[in-house]
């Protein structure tokens, strides 16, 4: 530090006695006043630095004045020279001093849990206290009980299998018994009205991709009186009359129907002129089943041809959502061979009404999958296949020759 104040002090002295001419050129010559004489220099003087001598360190204590020193007293003491008040060292203090007084460790009785032959010992005076705090236990359980109304629990004992009782099927009969059990249910029964004889076809036919139905005539009739309108006016109006159609009209039945919402009826007919004009009515007819389709022929011009199946038997089906066909075959009333025959006659109606995508070995296997025949009233029986498809090949061959 003192060789540089030097060199810039000589820097400085040699500017002053030789300027340089580039200083020279920029001082303007209009000064009219000449630059005060140069004052000689003088060195300026060079103070000595000097620094503390470093502190010799302590001897290395000999063994024998290695003595712990007692630690200082605790309480707060005064300063001689200042009078200030020095805190006691602590353990933290200790730390960072490189030559201070050692300090004792501090050790503590280990801590042992009691063991039983211990508190054995102990009760010999404490009999008294273990009674009064089991008392104080039982009022407090006694306690909880009442507030929260906690029952004793029950003992369940382990739960065992309870058998299901399984409801015996019925054994699959042939269509002749089938038809006597039939007959003798109604007559243990003892109804009031002939009841009729229906069959419940489960097909085996997806509802939502196909569609079964169709109608047909039995060969023995339904057994049930039908009542029947017809739409028709002029001379197909007079011959349905002839006919014995129980409610004839045209366009003023229609109004009467639309007017009064009842019709009270089991099959409606219309001829091809009437049916375009039954469009005000089409919502109360499909509602009741009764709206006339050519597809199930009740859209004729044959008038008397139409009656005549109405009167011999005329029936409809349709399967439903659960791919399920009912039908009325008859009465209980009739012969066993008349009702085998309307069996045989709906089931030749049936398969003539299958879907063509089935693609089976047998005409039956996948299309039926179960036939069950019953009363009004009763209970239903089974009916095996085979008896089926015998009764539906003797009725093709007696009356579709």
């Amino acid at each position: 530090m003192a060789a540089l104040k030097l060199l810039f002090s000589s820097a400085r002295r040699h500017s002053r006695l030789h300027p340089s001419p580039f200083l020279r050129s920029l001082s303007s010559e209009s000064d009219q006043a000449p630059p005060p004489p140069l004052k000689p220099h003088h060195p300026l003087p060079i103070e000595p630095v000097s620094y503390a001598p470093k502190p010799k360190p302590d001897p290395a204590p000999s063994p024998q004045s290695a003595q712990p020193q007692p630690p200082p007293p605790s309480d707060l003491r005064r300063d001689s020279a200042g009078g200030e008040s020095v805190r006691p060292w602590s353990r933290e203090d200790a730390r960072f001093v490189k030559d201070g007084p050692s300090i004792t460790p501090v050790s503590y009785p280990a801590r042992v849990a009691p063991l039983p032959e211990d508190k054995k010992a102990e009760e010999g005076g404490g009999g008294a206290r273990e009674e009064e705090l089991e008392r104080e236990k039982q009022r407090i359980e006694q306690a909880k009980r009442r507030a929260f109304r906690l029952e004793d629990r029950l003992v369940v004992p382990f739960p065992t299998f309870i058998k299901v009782e399984k409801k015996e099927r019925k054994p699959i009969l042939d269509l002749m018994d089938a038809i006597r059990q039939v007959k003798v249910s109604v007559a243990t029964a003892k109804c009031n009205f002939d009841e009729t004889v229906e069959a419940h076809v489960q097909l085996g036919i997806d509802a939502k991709r196909n569609a079964v139905r169709g109608n047909m005539t039995l060969p023995h009739g339904s057994g049930k009186v039908v009542r029947v309108a017809f739409f028709s006016e002029g001379a197909d109006a007079d011959e349905a009359r002839a006919a014995g159609a129980d409610i004839v009209g045209g366009v003023d039945l229609v109004e009467e129907i639309a007017s009064s919402r009842k019709l009270n009826v089991d099959k409606c007919f219309a001829t091809n002129e009437m049916v375009m004009r039954l469009a005000k009515i089409a919502r109360i007819l499909r509602e009741r089943g009764l709206m006339p389709d050519r597809k199930l022929g009740t859209v004729t011009n044959d008038i008397v041809g139409a009656l005549q199946k109405v009167r011999q038997g005329h029936i409809e089906y349709k399967m439903d959502r659960t791919s399920i066909v009912h039908v009325g075959l008859g009465k209980v009333s009739f012969t066993e061979d008349n009702l085998r025959e309307n069996v045989g006659a709906f089931m030749s109606s049936l398969l003539l009404a299958k879907p063509t995508g089935l693609k089976k070995s047998s005409k039956y296997a996948g299309y039926i999958n179960s036939f069950h025949i019953c009363s009004t009233m009763g209970s239903g029986f089974p009916v095996s296949i085979q008896s089926l498809s015998k009764a539906a090949d003797n009725y093709n061959k007696m009356h579709l020759k």
